[in-house]
């Protein structure tokens, strides 16, 4: 154990997205753009200024995409808010296929694996139908389940008891620094993901190379 590391880890918690899932698709940003026939800042203030309520459950969809256009003085009708829904969500699916590689390896391997994140309903239902993979995890943490969301203390706690797993001995890993001190401020250990050979020297500079070698062979050593 290095002096970094102050438990074994028995469990890897990730973040959905910009961990597991790559940058948005710009693709899908204009369509949004185009359903919506909102200019770039009208759009993006009314998007992010209730993104946190629509995550944390505050907001479900049917409430937050009208906010976005009551935002610019609009309204939306049945049929653009279907299509922004299917486009959000399309907006977040580029896989960020090392990392997503490696949870399965993980998982194959025997090592629990849970997802926190903040995340609205209409998102989450939409990520379920599209993306087999995520079925492969021991545990989802979706923040508006729970109408509380990163970097409450509380979402981390709850996200160690669907683990099922002491807090001490999870890795969390997450792209912005706030989700990161709350998680070790849980008790987690934790790495912050901004880019995938940064990562990787995190991890064996934290005494992890165990972790990214993961086999069913190496499980029985942990």
């Amino acid at each position: 154990m290095t002096s970094n590391q102050t438990a074994p880890v028995h469990a890897i918690l990730f973040d959905y997205g910009m961990v597991l899932s790559a940058p948005p698709d710009p693709s899908q940003w204009q369509r949004m753009l185009d359903v919506s026939g909102l200019g770039q800042q009208a759009f993006e203030h009314g998007y992010w200024a209730y993104r946190h309520a629509y995550d944390r459950g505050e907001l479900n969809a049917a409430d937050y995409w009208p906010r976005v256009a009551e935002s610019a003085g609009v309204s939306f009708d049945a049929s653009q808010i279907e299509q922004l829904i299917d486009a959000d969500v399309e907006l977040w699916t580029i896989p960020n296929t090392p990392m997503i590689e490696w949870a399965q390896k993980l998982q194959d391997s025997g090592i629990r694996t849970g997802i926190l994140s903040n995340i609205g309903d209409a998102m989450t239902d939409g990520l379920l139908r599209k993306l087999e993979w995520l079925s492969g995890f021991d545990h989802h943490t979706w923040s508006y389940r729970l109408l509380l969301a990163k970097p409450e203390i509380a979402i981390y706690e709850a996200a160690a008891r669907g683990l099922e797993t002491p807090a001490a001995n999870i890795l969390f890993i997450d792209d912005k620094p706030e989700n990161i001190a709350a998680a070790q401020a849980s008790g987690m250990q934790a790495i912050q993901y901004t880019d995938h050979d940064l990562f990787l020297n995190q991890m064996q500079q934290r005494g992890f190379s165990h972790l990214l070698s993961a086999s069913p062979a190496t499980q029985e050593r942990l």
